[in-house]
């Protein structure tokens, strides 16, 4: 049944993105273009190579291809999915504005009076013989076209063509300029944001405490070494006391992207780095990647707890686990401990707080949702999330959500820019 269910929402999906691509192709190709010249010949390839090249960017990790086709297909794929939905937008509110347009010139004549009657058209002396013998055996009539869809001629084709494309070129210039932004934030790397968390149960000693939270890196096919290295350099910036990696730092495995991964390494805080898993990590080998970000230095917490000075530091496996029997243990991370002690728990997916706030932790960090990542993603994300994005307070227990460093998909964001998010704990006592 689950089978079942997944391939009619696939068919659904694929159905969806068959009839965008086949009404964009009619208002930016077929309506912009003549018939048989270059550039509808052009325009037609893209809009059938495209998609091909988002739907392989999209399975060839999962089918187990080769690292370099993945990285082949991967930006024109991804990007293309970007431009694909602010190209859609961006037409749908255009749509009213090119009928508008078309309907005004309908009843314009050629020095813009208010007409009913056909214009006139120039034929070429090329064609007047023809047009002639046309004429002789068939009379014009009121209900008879001036002009020939297929011809490039008339001034009515022309008009409208020049409208279709107007609109069509604004239309494309929005959503490329748009995705265009979007990419260089993301390329840019992710921007410090801090945040003061105050705690009852923090003693004075450890007022000032910073955690620098590093969500959503999404290491894989688009984004490699090079992002990687800017994050830890901002991370280390910021001189934290302690590093929390809340999951989904990788899209990939071990041997793909092990190099990527490297620079971690270096990442600097008095107290240590830390990692739990997020649903990424199982799609990927969740073992491995566990195995060698300790190898990195840095301390995976698998349903753990550490006891540091004044308060604990908890980590659950993500949700995802659970298909691999490996999934969050509230029980083992925070069942025993001294609840007189302030707990910090780590965890990819806010959806766990309900959990986090029967066990009274005090704070619980997470990631996941990247903000939406793609405006107007937010909302669908807030259908899923408790919270998208910032601090939120569920009872006794805060929770705050980072928008992520990285990007999944698309190496794209509008809207929801990366950070990575300096929280500074608070005691009541200072």
């Amino acid at each position: 049944m689950t089978i079942l269910i997944f391939a009619l929402v696939a068919l659904a999906v694929c159905a969806l993105l068959v009839l965008v691509h086949r009404w964009l192709w009619i208002r930016l190709v077929r309506d912009t273009t003549a018939p048989g010249r270059l550039p509808r010949r052009i325009g037609t390839a893209l809009t059938i190579a495209l998609p091909l090249l988002s739907v392989a960017a999209l399975t060839t990790g999962r089918a187990g291809a080769p690292f370099w086709l993945q990285q082949t297909v991967a930006w024109p794929g991804y990007l293309w999915l970007a431009v694909l939905l602010y190209l859609t937008l961006t037409m749908l509110v255009a749509e009213p504005i090119r009928a508008l347009l078309l309907r005004r010139l309908a009843h314009r004549d050629p020095s813009g009076a208010e007409s009913g009657a056909p214009r006139p058209v120039e034929v070429p002396t090329a064609t007047a013989s023809a047009a002639a013998t046309v004429t002789a055996e068939q009379p014009a009539t009121a209900e008879q076209p001036v002009t020939d869809e297929r011809s490039d001629t008339g001034e009515g084709l022309t008009r409208r063509r020049f409208v279709s494309r107007t609109v069509g070129g604004a239309a494309a210039a929005v959503a490329v300029g748009t995705v265009g932004a979007g990419t260089h934030g993301v390329l840019r790397g992710p921007r410090v944001k801090r945040v003061q968390v105050p705690l009852a149960k923090l003693p004075r000693a450890a007022h000032g405490f910073r955690i620098a939270v590093v969500s959503d890196v999404h290491l894989g096919p688009v984004l490699g070494r090079a992002h990687t290295q800017r994050i830890v350099d901002t991370v280390n910036r910021t001189q934290p006391d302690l590093i929390a990696i809340v999951g989904d730092l990788v899209d990939g495995s071990v041997p793909d992207l092990g190099h990527a991964a490297e620079p971690l390494r270096r990442l600097a805080a008095r107290h240590g780095s830390y990692f739990v898993t997020g649903n990424h990590e199982y799609f990927s080998g969740a073992q491995q990647w566990i195995d060698h970000v300790r190898e990195l230095g840095l301390t995976p917490l698998e349903n753990a707890r550490r006891e540091l000075s004044h308060f604990d530091l908890a980590g659950v496996n993500d949700i995802q686990g659970e298909l691999e029997g490996k999934g969050p243990d509230f029980g083992a991370a925070l069942g025993d401990r001294d609840r007189t002690r302030a707990a910090v728990l780590l965890a990819h997916q806010p959806v766990v707080i309900h959990d986090a706030v029967r066990h009274g932790v005090d704070l619980q960090l997470s990631g996941h949702t990247h903000g939406g990542q793609l405006w107007p993603g937010n909302y669908l994300a807030e259908l899923a999330n408790p919270t998208v994005a910032g601090l939120e307070r569920y009872g006794d227990t805060q929770l705050y959500v980072s928008r992520g460093a990285g990007a999944w998909g698309p190496p794209v964001r509008v809207g929801a820019p990366s950070d990575i998010t300096v929280v500074e704990l608070a005691s009541y006592q200072a």
